[in-house]
């Protein structure tokens, strides 16, 4: 499944990602806010991960890649969670851009396409993100796309260790209703 939009593409991942995303996910800032993913095989099972998910589900994160250049940029698109929480079951939409996209909008641009993706092609009901309070970046990506906040929502990533900064978590949150009526700015 490949998307198109304005300046990204949005593609299924290939062995010659593993490099770039292993690059990304060593720079701190990038990581600053994110699951660390140390290692190039740490990087490689999440790749593994999502074209698992791909197979089992229909979707999962595409390669964001610059249309013109063809340039890799990170990853964006849609998950099922599989924890629980306050939310669950639910599909949760993401991205992790390296530092050289960062402040051009290929995020909001890039989940855009996922949301309609998750809402037109899927038919979900809602699609959720959520992201450590300090993340402000991502949150305001969240509101760019019409996300509301939904604080009843925070929970504490069984994933994340106890002591850790980024194991709370913000949750905002797109119904398919506000979608389909074009209520995005």
């Amino acid at each position: 499944m490949i998307i198109e939009t304005d300046r990204l593409t949005l593609r299924e991942w290939r062995d010659e990602d593993r490099a770039p995303l292993t690059a990304m996910s060593a720079d701190p800032a990038v990581m600053q806010y994110l699951r660390a993913l140390p290692t190039r095989q740490a990087c490689d099972l999440w790749i593994d991960a999502q074209i698992k998910h791909w197979a089992e589900h229909g979707f999962g994160f595409w390669v964001v890649e610059d249309r013109a250049s063809g340039t890799f940029l990170g990853a964006a698109g849609l998950f099922r969670i599989f924890f629980e929480a306050p939310f669950t079951p639910a599909v949760e939409i993401g991205w992790r851009l390296a530092r050289a996209g960062w402040g051009q909008g290929f995020a909001t641009e890039a989940a855009r396409a996922a949301l309609a993706f998750g809402f037109d092609k899927l038919g979900l009901d809602e699609i959720i993100a959520y992201a450590a309070p300090a993340n402000h970046a991502s949150q305001n990506v969240m509101r760019k796309l019409g996300m509301i906040r939904d604080a009843a929502s925070d929970f504490d990533h069984p994933r994340i260790e106890a002591d850790s900064p980024l194991r709370r978590q913000v949750v905002y949150r797109l119904p398919r209703s506000a979608w389909a009526v074009g209520e995005l700015p």
